[in-house]
């Protein structure tokens, strides 16, 4: 069983979130409902969904007796997002969660303009219309933007670390994926910076993913990016057993693919963000207004390395990234 070695506190989160205690009332009125709208899958996010009930039960609420909670997933299909965001939102809810990206965010704004909802998201709210400012959002949502798609430049400068050698390194986009367009402008603008050439390569299908990694293999590509999409999420498993078998070093996002057997990570503490909408879902459910809740950032990220994957790799992992991680899986 791999080992996992913690080297520092990991994630701090902007903005606090004060308990408030129930009212009468709120009790008289019997469970209320939650909304919980996810572009991902239920297999792959269940540790994401009992961080999210932790946050609801850090402050009083707890499923199946403060409250209900009514589950709706897109398994990573994004055009079913907005016939599931209108389901929950005839539902009578108190607030609604999306979770997964902008699609769902999207998806649960154009839903309903009375509901609160709380989302979470990779890129700038205010950018694509979801809140005025992050300081006052106006409106009915509010939430975090995790950053996970504005990252994609310091997880090619890890990967670079990683592979020194590599003059040409692969980049895997979900090209339905609202933010791919920018998020290859971004990587491409930073290889230039290094000197290092970027192969893109999109893909919307298991087949498409399957078809990359072949010509990765192929064209002797040496590193591979793994773009910030909720649709990879779903693909977890696989993307990590695809780059194994082509025997490519691979960075992803968020640490569940390391500590699934991928090589590298950069991104926040997923998890913990996830009890952070519990939170901010818990403060709405007491009284609060998601206009005066301000939108959250987070202030920390994790670097998480598998040594064990390094080895079957044939890679060497320099001293100052061992220093520099996080985490090292061993």
């Amino acid at each position: 069983m791999a080992k996992a070695v913690r080297r520092r506190e990991l994630l701090g989160l902007v903005g606090g979130a004060a308990a408030w205690p129930l009212t009468s009332s709120a009790q008289q009125r019997g469970p209320q409902v939650v909304g919980y709208l996810s572009a991902r899958s239920p297999d792959d996010t269940g540790h994401l969904i009992e961080a999210f009930k932790r946050g609801l039960a850090d402050n009083g609420y707890i499923e199946g007796k403060t409250i209900d909670i009514e589950y709706r997933f897109a398994l990573g299909s994004y055009d079913r997002l907005p016939t599931l965001a209108r389901e929950l939102a005839n539902r009578s809810l108190a607030v609604l969660v999306s979770v997964g990206g902008e699609p769902a965010a999207l998806a649960a704004k154009e839903a309903t303009a009375t509901i609160p909802i709380v989302f979470a998201i990779g890129s700038d709210p205010v950018k694509i219309g979801l809140v005025a400012s992050y300081a006052r959002p106006g409106g009915n949502l509010t939430g975090i933007n995790i950053l996970s798609t504005s990252l994609e430049p310091k997880r090619l400068g890890l990967l670079r670390e990683l592979v020194p050698h590599a003059a040409t390194i692969g980049i895997l986009l979900n090209q339905s994926y609202p933010p791919a367009e920018m998020q290859l402008k971004d990587v491409q603008a930073a290889a230039q910076a290094i000197g290092l050439r970027i192969h893109a390569v999109s893909t919307s299908t298991d087949r498409e993913i399957e078809a990359a990694f072949e010509t990765v293999t192929q064209q002797r590509i040496p590193a591979l990016m793994v773009g910030a999409a909720p649709f990879f999420d779903t693909r977890r498993d696989k993307l990590v057993e695809l780059a194994a078998r082509h025997a490519v070093p691979t960075i992803y996002q968020f640490r569940a693919y390391v500590a699934a057997g991928g090589l590298a990570s950069y991104g926040v503490d997923l998890p913990d963000a996830h009890r952070q909408v519990g939170v901010y879902a818990s403060q709405i459910l007491k009284g609060a207004k998601p206009a005066d809740l301000p939108v959250l950032q987070p202030t920390k990220f994790e670097f998480v390395v598998n040594l064990k994957t390094a080895k079957a790799l044939g890679l060497v992992v320099p001293a100052p990234i061992l220093l520099h991680a996080d985490e090292v899986i061993e």
